[in-house]
């Protein structure tokens, strides 16, 4: 392998047009031991961006306490049923005094959006740096801007009282198991995690049901992490049970230690 490929990733004329590199990117790719480079390049450097980025992210949503945050496909336009399906979840959450948390972009975010700013409520949006831009969508109404999806990952989960999982690809499921993790190992407590959608979860719950956990690569117990429905109303009404199990433990103990709230 040369070492223009291990050092760095490719030259602006070897990406697509249009595209460019993310700070993601530029992190995680490979350099040959004792290559000298110029601190603003280096990766200490980058350890202080991340710092300031994590500082901003706790800056900006200090306030926020009494929320969710809907996932799902960037893929999807509005009249699809996924697309509705977000903006009446979005809605109810709001009218049910819960801000509303996304990762800002189109397809589900913005209809999850669309449906909190409906209600009256704060409407969040944690966009990503892409290789191709993608801007907020219209139905924010605070917005913030992040380079590593590790740190956005943490303000989902730090400042979300629940998540809420609609049909979606890679980033979804991504989200969706790292949740799942969290609550397993004991990182996060009475966490709801909703997926809406009965028909598209279904094929997933199947093979978690018929071969992860008949191979024990997961207890029977897991599968109780999440909850299934098709309806906005009964996806509220859960997280509400799980929220006031959350207070409760809040206001009975300290938080443990190595909890992410």
């Amino acid at each position: 392998m040369s070492q223009r490929s291990r050092s760095s990733p490719a030259p602006e004329s070897a990406r697509p047009p249009g595209e460019r590199h993310t700070a993601d990117q530029i992190l995680l790719a490979p350099r040959p031991a004792g290559e000298r480079q110029a601190f603003t390049s280096s990766d200490p450097w980058r350890a202080l961006r991340i710092l300031g980025e994590f500082v901003e992210g706790f800056d900006a949503l200090s306030d926020v306490d009494w929320a969710v945050t809907l996932f799902g496909s960037a893929r999807v336009k509005p009249g699809h049923p996924a697309y509705d399906l977000a903006v009446e979840t979005g809605r109810r959450f709001g009218e049910a005094n819960f801000a509303v948390i996304t990762g800002g972009g189109p397809g589900v975010m913005e209809a999850g959006n669309q449906g909190a700013t409906k209600s009256g409520t704060l409407s969040i949006g944690l966009n990503i740096e892409l290789p191709h831009e993608q801007a907020a969508n219209p139905h924010v109404t605070r917005q913030i801007q992040f380079r590593y999806f590790f740190v956005r990952k943490t303000m989902f989960i730090k400042y979300s009282r629940g998540f809420v999982f609609l049909p979606g690809g890679f980033g979804t499921l991504d989200e969706l198991f790292e949740a799942l993790t969290l609550i397993q190992t004991g990182r996060i407590k009475n966490f709801p995690v909703v997926l809406m959608g009965r028909t598209f979860w279904a094929g997933l719950v199947d093979w978690l049901t018929e071969t992860v956990a008949r191979e024990r690569m997961i207890s029977s117990e897991d599968l109780h992490l999440f909850h299934i429905t098709d309806d906005p109303a009964e996806a509220v009404a859960y997280v509400l049970e799980r929220v006031r199990r959350q207070m409760m433990d809040e206001s009975s103990a300290t938080v443990p230690k190595g909890s992410l709230r």
